[in-house]
């Protein structure tokens, strides 16, 4: 807690919340995912693992999760909790560079993507390049991301499909998680 209070402090643009998400946020976020069907599931900022520790207890064996995280003290805590968890890849880089990390990994695509990336704080030319990439990738999965305000709803539909918003009000503050899939 106190390690993500110090990040945020530090880099609040790109951190965006002064705590981890919640386990409620957590789950929730987990709700749109079928993990017997998921082969590939990216995730965007994991920060210190919140959504991950879901992931790895959720997702089949042989399923391959990449966590891409740009914080590297995030990378650091994320590398000594998940180092030893079979076909879990913690990659410090940035989210738009989303494309040629799953190439560099062997991957063409991603069944799931999840993100904690605080898109109302990042610059819109970072959430351009990273709603393009993550177009590119998707092909027929899912994009699962959440907000605390429906500011951005307008800036996600120019990109996206929404199939569905949850509400978790359990959280501090409360979130929408938005269920994205690319436009027809």
């Amino acid at each position: 807690m106190l390690s993500f209070l110090k990040e945020y402090i530090m880099h609040p643009r790109s951190v965006g919340a002064v705590a981890p998400s919640g386990k409620n946020l957590s789950i929730k976020m987990m709700e749109p995912i079928n993990f017997e069907k998921a082969d590939v599931i990216v995730e965007y900022g994991p920060g210190t693992g919140s959504f991950s520790r879901e992931l790895v207890k959720s997702k089949k064996e042989g399923t391959v999760l990449i966590l891409i995280e740009q914080n590297e003290k995030f990378c650091e805590i994320l590398n000594h909790e998940f180092k030893d968890i079979k076909n879990v890849h913690i990659v410090k880089d940035s989210a738009e560079n989303v494309i040629e990390i799953l190439k560099f990994l062997g991957f063409d695509h991603a069944d799931y993507i999840v993100s904690g990336l605080p898109f109302i704080s990042l610059p819109k030319n970072v959430s351009l390049k990273i709603f393009n990439e993550t177009k590119k990738i998707i092909n027929k999965g899912y994009f699962i991301t959440f907000q605390y305000s429906k500011v951005k709803r307008h800036f996600f539909e120019k990109y996206f499909d929404f199939q569905d918003i949850l509400r978790v009000l359990k959280n501090l503050p409360p979130a929408y998680v938005f269920v994205l899939k690319n436009k027809k």
